[in-house]
């Protein structure tokens, strides 16, 4: 027999999380440093797709000129957060959402926080907070220490609950002040939407999804220890405001849905496995999304001929679709063919209209496969143009780095390997690989300079790397 445990504050707040919108996280603007506690993905089709939702949202919030960079997290949780000038979006957020609308929802609640500057707000309203439990630790330990001067028990009593109260109070200030601030970013989104002519009933719909899956897990929330409104609140709030809309039954064009669809099946075949990709894509039958499911599972968990034959046969219902040369070229590689997998790369990386760093260095990891000397160059080459498209793309560092030793370039290898320990916050190494590489070059020239960027950077003084 199951039972279900005793649910706690604690607990419920836990299972809240789960389903939270828009955690502003006030910690760092460094993603290297951050996500190193957070699973990050990549994916050149994936990242295009949520870019081109997000920027006419951020041209409506007016921050369309400030560099603000959208990071895939591999978490199944529906959930999204903004720290510096990053937006951190869940994989779970984006299989879940049946719509791009829905997405597009999320997207327009972050891009209010980060125009209303709530991360900034946040750290001040931490610093008053922390103020408030410090005189009230103070006024506690004096009433706690006149209580023994007087030998009062119930005054020495009383000063520890100021103490403890205190705390409390601070902690309640926040976490109303969070809620307030997750209210300004609902309606914010509603006026983005409204400004881009999008409907904000996918929010509407995230909302529900959120109160049903509370209401399942049957956790009692507090609503004064929550950092988020509850999702009864927010539809409330929301409802009149989306009805009035006049883009409220409008709907996302087809060819964005299938877009969408595509990056759905993508995220079940690759990140939930062969049974629940099946799941989804017998929920999109005959329908393109449905195939390019198949293909990639056939790929990943079949036979290489037949996902190759069913990639060719994507690509001559969309010729233009870089993603499907890039799945081709894939395939191509794992059958240890790496001129043809190079020739689709560059296929892809042609027919690119969001000009991704990612598939540059795949062409450049099949041209290092084919293993001449002349294949070598082109893949520093390749290699070094992804890296300039995608500065923090840490595992080119590595490829780049074995290119340059196959051809012998061991300065260059070194301090290729020292911007990949850089770009992914191992900085004691960084260090070291760009020392080895310095006393291999000659003082003042580009590389050198470079390798002595590295040797100076610290996170408190913020040297950027040019």
């Amino acid at each position: 027999m199951l039972s279900r445990p005793r649910s706690t504050i604690a607990q419920a707040a836990r299972v809240f999380a789960t389903l939270s919108l828009g955690a502003v996280v006030a910690v760092t603007s460094s993603v290297s440093a951050f996500a190193q506690n957070v699973p990050v993905i990549r994916d050149a089709e994936i990242e295009a797709l949520v870019r081109d939702y997000a920027r006419p949202i951020f041209k409506a919030a007016g921050l369309a000129n400030d560099g603000i960079d959208i990071v895939l997290v591999n978490d199944q949780s529906f959930n999204a957060f903004v720290t510096g000038r990053r937006l951190f979006i869940n994989t779970g957020a984006l299989m879940t959402a049946e719509t791009p609308n829905e997405i597009i929802g999320v997207i327009a609640h972050e891009a209010g926080h980060i125009a209303g500057g709530h991360q900034q707000k946040l750290r001040d309203q931490l610093e008053r907070a922390k103020t408030m439990a410090i005189i009230a630790t103070l006024l506690g330990a004096g009433a706690i220490a006149a209580g023994a001067a007087t030998n009062s028990r119930g005054l020495a009593g009383a000063g520890m609950g100021v103490a403890a109260g205190g705390g409390e109070m601070a902690q309640r200030s926040i976490l109303a002040y969070q809620r307030t601030e997750e209210m300004t970013a609902d309606r914010s989104a509603i006026t983005y939407l409204n400004a881009t002519g999008q409907s904000g009933m996918g929010m509407l719909k995230t909302f529900h999804r959120f109160q049903t899956a509370l209401s399942l897990s049957g956790a009692q929330v507090d609503p004064y220890r929550i950092s988020h409104p509850m999702p009864q609140d927010r539809i409330a709030n929301l409802e009149v405001l989306v009805k009035q809309s006049p883009y409220v039954d409008k709907i996302d064009p087809p060819a964005l849905q299938q877009r969408h669809d595509m990056m759905r099946v993508k995220i079940a075949v690759y990140m939930d496995g062969q049974a629940a990709a099946s799941r989804l894509i017998r929920k999109m039958p005959g329908s393109l999304a449905a195939q390019y499911g198949d293909a990639q599972a056939t790929y990943l968990f079949g036979d290489i001929a037949t996902a190759l034959a069913k990639t060719n046969a994507l690509i001559k219902t969309q010729p233009k679709n870089a993603y499907f040369q890039e799945l081709r070229g894939d395939i191509l590689m794992k059958a240890n063919r790496p001129k043809d997998a190079a020739d689709a790369y560059a296929k892809a990386v042609s027919l690119d209209p969001a000009r991704s760093g990612l598939l540059p260095v795949s062409w450049g990891q099949a041209l290092m496969a084919i293993g001449t000397p002349e294949s070598l160059k082109k893949a520093v080459v390749q290699i070094n143009n992804g890296l300039g498209r995608d500065k923090e793309n840490s595992a080119g560092y590595r490829y780049l780095a074995q290119a340059y030793g196959e051809l012998g370039d061991i300065p260059g290898a070194e301090l290729a390997t020292a911007e990949g320990h850089f770009y992914s916050g191992n900085y004691k190494d960084a260090k070291i690989f760009a020392m080895r590489a310095q006393q291999q070059m000659k003082r003042g020239e580009p590389r050198w300079l470079r390798a002595q960027d590295i040797i100076n950077y610290t996170p408190s003084n913020k040297i950027k790397i040019k």
